[in-house]
């Protein structure tokens, strides 16, 4: 029989299983969040058991801490949690469709039906933020320094330094994870200030809740009366009118109360097809910052941070390997570690290069693919902020030009292809104007030690 102090507890345990869901995957939520079970809720502490002493200490060690910091939020009168083995343990409760839940990456998903006094959806509910994601933990190099520096700008203004600040990279890069350390930094620094962080597909789910239920004043009122509104993937509004209306509508509500906005995207704004003129020129109005691919040096300073944490020392030769061979995104860079550290405690076995390729060799196979000039057009276009069409088309101006001689030149260094092959890829172009690209991008290396660097910081982007 589960004893617990009050009434909530049940639904307290219920959200905090369902923010870890969200969180860690079904995989894991499956393998070792799920068979926990809540035992006891008394005097502020709360006690879980499990039917192992083994599950016991991996929860302990990979998801108390998680566990903890969600239950805090559901209830403040919370101070700690412990997990105990029972041979035993009680029945797992079902979780009832009817329960809120949360998206990590967004504020708290209420029940289907009206939002009730019952069910606030703000100041009642935090949104879930990951602690781990912080300044503090963000490692910093020359592809993302600036990101950082704005993100740092906007967090610690008493003011608002830009309207919005647009943070933009590929997958894995750190968009979110800057977005998250602003929101904690504002939270510790300005408790007062109302801050709200969701993804843009939470945001669309909201909007088509409150047109259902005919709650749009209700929508309004939340979004529009925060101090800071933080939105991830906004790419994803586009080709949906209707919610690019409303953000619209609301971006423009909160810049004119002077409060801060803060979007993010895997494109910068003019490279985001199906977005309304209006809103593109809107998420231009600020600081667009760019997150670049990794270097190599910027990866293991990653890998040996993240060793750190976790409290596992592993040797340099090993991080070199791993940050040589996955170039693809810090998440998945990180993902990787965890997996040979995971593997080498369960199995009992040294952490060696041999062992990494052993573990890992779906992940390195993944990661041996060669350059293709269709990445070669993606990294140029992303880096000189043009858009991919451009570099097919025939226009002519300089602007568009240059970085598609740029990407000509480098398809001819790091791909096998074939000068008129190259030019075909290029909008059907004749194998003597590759030449004449590749000619002309020397030339400029050795004018202009700037754009030198530009072609250099995108080639290492690709060799990885």
């Amino acid at each position: 029989m589960i004893q617990t102090e009050g009434s909530n507890s049940d639904v307290h345990w219920a959200r905090v299983r369902g923010v870890l869901r969200s969180e860690f995957g079904d995989a894991a939520f499956r393998s070792w969040l799920k068979p926990i079970a809540l035992k006891d809720v008394a005097n502020g502490k709360v006690v879980l058991s499990v039917g192992t002493n083994f599950m016991r200490d991996w929860i302990r060690s990979h998801y108390l801490d998680r566990i903890q910091d969600i239950w805090t939020h559901e209830d403040p009168s919370v101070r700690s949690v412990d997990v105990i083995v029972l041979q035993n343990p009680p029945s797992i409760p079902a979780e009832s469709p009817a329960r809120p839940s949360t998206n990590s990456r967004g504020g708290t998903m209420p029940a289907e039906g009206p939002t009730t006094a019952e069910q606030p959806v703000h100041d009642g509910h935090p949104t879930p933020l990951d602690p781990r994601l912080t300044f503090e933990n963000f490692i910093t190099g020359k592809p993302n320094e600036f990101a950082y520096a704005a993100a740092r700008r906007v967090a610690e203004s008493p003011t608002v330094p830009f309207n919005p600040l647009f943070l933009h990279g590929g997958v894995g890069l750190g968009k979110t994870h800057l977005m998250h350390a602003i929101a904690w930094h504002i939270r510790k620094r300005q408790p007062e200030r109302r801050v709200l962080y969701l993804s843009a597909e939470k945001f669309m789910y909201e909007l088509i809740r409150a047109i259902r239920f005919k709650d749009m004043m209700h929508f309004k009122d939340r979004f529009r009366s925060v101090d800071v509104l933080m939105i991830d993937d906004v790419q994803f509004f586009a080709g949906k009118d209707t919610t690019q209306e409303e953000f619209f509508h609301t971006f423009n509500a909160l810049v004119d109360q002077n409060h801060q906005v803060v979007v993010s995207a895997d494109k910068s704004p003019s490279d985001i097809e199906g977005l309304e003129e209006r809103l593109r020129s809107r998420m231009g109005w600020g600081l667009v910052a760019d997150i670049h691919p990794t270097t190599y040096e910027l990866r293991v300073s990653i890998l040996q941070a993240k060793a750190e944490s976790i409290g596992t020392k592993i040797e340099r030769g090993v991080l070199e390997f791993l940050a040589r061979r996955i170039t693809s995104n810090v998440r998945e860079l990180e993902g990787a570690l965890n997996r040979v550290v995971y593997h080498a405690a369960l199995v009992g076995r040294d952490i060696s290069i041999e062992t990494v390729k052993e573990v890992l060799s779906d992940v390195l196979r993944a990661n041996d693919r060669k350059v293709t000039i269709e990445d070669i057009q993606k990294a140029v276009a992303r880096h000189f902020n043009v858009r991919i069409s451009d570099m097919h088309s025939a226009r002519r101006a300089r602007a568009v030009a240059r970085p598609r001689q740029v990407a000509m030149f480098l398809s001819k260094q790091l791909t096998t292809r074939s000068l008129p092959e190259i030019g075909r890829r290029f909008g059907g172009r004749d194998h003597t104007t590759v030449m004449h690209a590749v000619k002309t991008v020397e030339r400029l290396c050795a004018e202009d030690v700037g754009f030198a660097e530009d072609v250099e910081v995108i080639k290492r982007s690709l060799e990885g």
